[in-house]
């Protein structure tokens, strides 16, 4: 269903069963919820300072070598909306292994 270097790639799937207004009953598929890797356990490689103009997808690319891994990066630095690690000129981010 997913990419494998999608961070939903294994996330199991699970089924809800449910009866509508109109007395039918349906299977509601969905993915079960991801929980993002303990980062205190990931091997650091570099830590890159945010400069102007810096993007999370240009940093990824030049680190990772793939720009759609930029999730990667906000799980080790425990972000949930992407762009907060380049808002701040200076800002130390995290470049670490894949989580295994």
């Amino acid at each position: 269903m997913f990419a494998p270097n999608s961070r939903y790639y294994n996330i199991p799937t699970t089924t809800l069963k449910v009866t509508d207004s109109a007395g039918i009953n349906r299977e509601i598929r969905y993915l079960r919820r991801r929980f993002i890797p303990e980062s205190e356990s990931a091997i650091t490689l570099v830590e890159h300072s945010v400069i102007q103009g810096d993007r999370l997808d240009n940093i990824t690319a030049r680190y990772l070598g793939d720009p759609t891994q930029f999730w990667r990066l906000c799980d080790t630095n425990k972000v949930l909306n992407s762009q907060e690690l380049t808002e701040e000129i200076g800002r130390i981010i995290k470049i670490a292994l894949p989580f295994s």
